[in-house]
């Protein structure tokens, strides 16, 4: 069987075939992996590709008799592999060419902080002159190309795919935000990444990862197994888990806005002055020392300002490149500002966790405005646990709160919301409107000049999903249609 899939290989290698995960996309001659999903087994669909056409079935043992039924009449080949998602991105690697790129791959990966990294990252290495591509949660992009992200990380046939083609385009530099279930489903196999970033962990994802445990262990894999360790590690010290984290790789240039472990290399941040305007950092590492001012707001933010310049330090810049922070303005959804002809303060961002709202809000709060409304809700079919905790967090530092939907799902909305309601019992105000629209109606009606709203939950997305229908949504669009401005 190795002999059989190494010839498999060989036969990637030297193109003409392509590979997939997807029957529906299989054409006569293509290569189709039967990989498990959560919810469907790709076994079942192994008909449907040697109906199109198959010449090769890659399936585990499991599926071996259901694949022998299916290819009886056929010339189609079946390999057996242990698993499935490991042979479709070696399938890959092999069809892209990708172990061979010859370009910088860096990784950012955390709960919270990822896509403004990324961001941050990707308007450093521009502006020192490199064409530069990022796979995100916002989008995938390079010069020439951009679409609109399904996944923060795509699956590792686009993943690989899409970095031949980033090189092709003269791409020099690919920067890629990291999931912790791209890392569990090996979306990320094969990828030879020069230096990877650790933000941050709270609590999220648990309805995937059962436990933060295994939440971090499946984070730490990128840095200790993914594929190899000798890559640039940039770990955040201020971070309890991050702590941890350095412990298992003690050859990692650690950031923080506090001291860092004796012993470790530390790039240490000072936040000097941080309000509505943005902040002003001074940096000292190992004997230098240099300043920055951005326009971005928060302490949050001064980390992953932090996050980026130890990162880009381990894959080579030096601290000259990073007066170019000083011209981003941040991330579209990541406490944007939207700005209208009656000179409210309105903030959309992405926060959706527990951490991440605590975060936002407390930027704002420092800020010094009179009264902070919050417009959020929870995802439905998520992480049940963390509603009553998103609601405390909204409480601890807003003045009012208008609890709403965000993306229901398959889920009732009020269901949703009274699993919400217990955290919110130490609020000053509370409305509950299931209605997002309705919602943010009600918290533009009672937002005076002083005041600032925050609308939490989507950020940069642009729908919401009911019933497993996407019905098109934006906070930002129906902000302006309700006050009327552009």
């Amino acid at each position: 069987m190795q002999r059989d899939f190494a010839a498999l290989l060989d036969t990637c290698r030297q193109g003409g075939v392509e590979v997939h995960a997807d029957s529906r996309t299989v054409r006569r001659g293509d290569i189709f992996v039967a990989v498990p999903g959560i919810s469907e087994d790709g076994a079942c669909f192994i008909p449907n590709a040697v109906r199109a056409g198959a010449s090769a079935i890659v399936c585990r043992f499991e599926a071996l008799d259901a694949a022998r039924q299916a290819v009886a009449a056929s010339s189609c080949r079946i390999i057996c592999h242990d698993e499935p998602r490991e042979a479709l991105w070696r399938l890959a690697e092999a069809r892209w060419h990708t172990d061979e790129l010859g370009i910088i791959i860096l990784g950012v990966t955390g709960t919270n902080g990822k896509t403004t990294s990324t961001y941050l990252l990707e308007h450093v290495y521009t502006s020192v002159g490199y064409k530069v591509g990022v796979l995100g949660t916002v989008s995938y992009r390079w010069p020439g190309y951009c679409e609109a992200a399904p996944l923060t990380t795509p699956d590792s046939l686009r993943v690989h795919a899409m970095l031949a083609r980033m090189k092709a385009a003269g791409v020099g530099v690919a920067i890629m935000e990291v999931s912790s279930h791209a890392i569990e489903q090996q979306r990320v196999g094969g990828i030879q990444f020069d230096g990877v970033a650790f933000t941050n962990l709270t609590q999220d994802h648990l309805d995937f990862h059962e436990n933060m445990e295994n939440y971090f262990a499946t984070k730490a894999r990128l840095f200790q197994e993914v594929p190899r360790k000798e890559k640039g590690m940039a770990i955040n010290a201020d971070d309890p888990w991050g702590r941890r984290l350095l412990e298992m790789c003690p050859q990692a240039l650690s950031f923080g806005l506090h001291q860092g472990q004796r012993g470790q290399r530390h790039l240490q941040g000072e936040l000097l002055t941080a309000g509505t305007g943005g902040c002003h950092l001074r940096m000292h590492l190992e004997g230098r020392q240099w300043e920055l001012h951005s326009p971005l707001v928060g302490a949050f933010n001064a980390s992953n300002l932090l996050a980026v310049q130890a990162l880009a330090m381990e894959a080579g810049l030096t601290p000259d490149a990073f007066t170019a922070l000083e011209t981003c303005s941040g991330v579209p959804g990541r406490l944007e500002r939207i700005h209208n002809p009656h000179g409210l303060n309105i903030f959309v961002d992405y926060a959706h966790t527990p951490d991440a709202l605590v975060n936002v809000l407390k930027a704002l709060r420092h800020v010094g405005f009179r009264r902070i409304i919050t417009v959020f809700g929870c995802g439905g079919n998520r992480d049940r646990s963390k509603r009553p905790l998103m609601g405390e967090a909204v409480a601890r530092y807003s003045d009012v709160a208008v609890l709403t939907s965000d993306n229901p799902r398959f889920e009732d909305p009020q269901a949703i919301i009274n699993d919400v309601l217990p955290g919110l019992s130490g609020i000053a105000k509370l409305f509950v409107q299931a209605d997002r629209r309705i919602a943010t109606a009600m918290a533009l009606e009672m937002l005076g000049r002083d005041d600032a709203l925050l609308i939490a939950g989507k950020g940069h997305e642009d729908y919401q999903i009911i019933q497993g229908v996407r019905h098109h949504y934006s906070d930002q669009e129906v902000v302006r249609e309700i006050l009327r401005c552009v």
